[in-house]
């Protein structure tokens, strides 16, 4: 499916007004609280609309649901099996109502993505499409049918697809690529290997809620790779921010204003928790002889100890310590290979916005990257979380060149193994799109097809981003686990 809005529209499939009511449509809409909910909630009211022009009698929720207790009375719409099941990603949320809402439901799910909306240097308003891809994931990995629609309410290619899935055609299914690049030599790939068994990574808290990507099995890791985990609970970190000495947040405090001033321009309360989160995190790292910290982010950081440890996070990422935000281990496993195979920094990113037209994806997250990937490295801003609003958080662009994307994460067609994702193509030179660190990366393939397959193929929402091409060395690595790769 070719997902540009400025793509032709089939006359043959695109009626020019309003026709006979066919089927019916269930829309259900979830928010996130913290994103636009009066922006969500216009493009939720307009995609009602669009379907009722087409001839749909559509049945809906109350507004947007984005509590718990809303999920009974959307779901009791779902009891007639017939007609289509649009689920649309008003805003990001997590995957835990779509759950509860399409597990054993027998039929397909078309999941509507939105584009992104807001000027350039805004917050992400919506974060719509990577709400599709956290969705997608939980549904596929429970054996649930998903199709994706991408664009806006007003788009002509949007119409087209929703027109042609309530006369009962839904998007075909894009077909997954192999892999037929150069492979390194073997030794390469053994070689990573023998250096990465022993590694052990860190493990801050439990999953987010409704975050099927930060689950894992330790048994795979330990069994293809050699790595293990070591867990720590949240409130045995936090005492240990807590029991870091006036002395010591001085100093790191200071050493930090030498690494980026612009932490001068945030409170001072804020940057005395940041001081003690990187020293614990620090020392969790260095005591524990850890390879990789992986942590529960939020919300506990933000709403127990008023601070964002993106931050944190980026300053160990500086000193050359793999960091994860949201508690992601596949994420920290495939950061560990693709260093040992030489990547240098990389980082952990959401696919946000598709421009089809422009074969543009925008990869981005909320301000954990090592300054050393900034576009200026000196001039790395640090400031406050788009949604929470305190800090501490980056907030520039990432740095342009070429870039892959890499994803090391469950196989469904092979329970107790891996696959693994890869994508290349070239970070663009320019603003800073969202309020975090993004890069707008032209890609070597099809983007539609990318966006298209990362959804209904039930990829994670997080890829690795790097800017050393050591694709040779994954496929070689690939090949020697047997690891079915995908490949665009």
């Amino acid at each position: 499916m070719n997902l540009s809005a400025s793509s032709p529209t089939p006359r043959s499939t695109v009626p020019s007004g309003p026709r006979a009511a066919t089927s019916t449509a269930v829309l259900i809409p979830t928010a996130r609280p913290t994103f636009d909910i009066a922006t969500a909630t216009a493009y939720a009211d307009a995609a009602a609309a669009l379907l009722r022009d087409l001839g749909a009698d559509v049945v809906r929720p109350d507004g947007l649901v984005m509590e718990a207790s809303q999920i009974p009375a959307a779901k009791a719409l779902l009891d007639d099996q017939t007609g289509l099941v649009v689920h649309v990603c008003a805003s990001f949320a997590d995957a835990g109502p779509a759950l509860e809402l399409y597990r054993g439901l027998g039929r397909p799910v078309l999941l509507w993505a939105f584009r992104e909306p807001g000027a350039a240097g805004d917050r992400l308003l919506l974060n719509s499409l990577c709400g599709a891809n956290l969705v997608a994931h939980a549904l596929v990995r429970s054996g649930v049918d998903v199709r994706l629609c991408y664009g806006n309410p007003d788009d002509p290619i949007v119409r087209s697809v929703l027109a042609a899935a309530l006369d009962g055609e839904l998007p075909a299914l894009p077909v997954l690529p192999g892999s037929v690049g150069v492979r390194a030599p073997r030794d390469v790939a053994v070689a990573a290997l023998d250096h990465l068994r022993g590694q052990r990574i860190g493990v801050l808290g439990e999953p987010p809620t409704g975050f099927t990507p930060s689950e894992f099995d330790a048994e795979v890791l330990r069994r293809l790779f050699g790595l293990d985990v070591e867990p720590l609970r949240l409130d045995e970190m936090f005492a240990r921010i807590e029991q870091v000495s006036r002395p010591d947040r001085e100093l790191e405090l200071a050493a930090a204003m030498e690494w980026q001033p612009s932490l001068a321009d945030l409170e001072s309360s804020v940057l005395d928790t940041f001081a003690a989160v990187t020293i614990a995190l620090r020392e969790w790292h260095h005591d524990d002889r850890l390879a990789a910290l992986s942590i529960r982010c939020w919300p506990e950081f933000p709403t127990e100890l008023g601070v964002c440890p993106c931050s944190a996070l980026s300053r160990l990422a500086d000193e050359k310590v793999a960091t994860q935000c949201e508690r992601d281990v596949y994420g920290a496993a495939t950061m560990l290979l693709m260093a040992a195979l030489g990547s240098g920094p990389s980082y952990l990113v959401d696919t946000v916005d598709l421009v089809a037209e422009e074969n543009l994806v925008r990869f981005w997250h909320c301000g954990s990257a090592a300054t050393g990937l900034a576009a200026e490295p000196s001039d790395a801003t640090q400031f406050t979380h788009c949604n929470r609003k305190i800090g501490v958080v980056g907030n520039f662009a990432l740095r342009p060149g070429p870039v892959i994307a890499v994803r090391l994460t469950e196989d469904p067609s092979r329970p107790g193994s891996l696959r693994m994702l890869m994508a290349s193509g070239t970070a663009l030179d320019g603003p800073n799109r969202f309020q975090g660190n993004t890069a707008d990366v032209e890609l070597d393939s099809d983007a539609g097809r990318f966006v298209e397959s990362l959804v209904t193929g039930g990829f994670p929402h997080h890829t690795v981003l790097a800017w050393n091409d050591i694709r040779p060395g994954l496929r070689a690595v690939a090949d020697e686990l047997d690891i079915p790769v995908v490949e665009f």
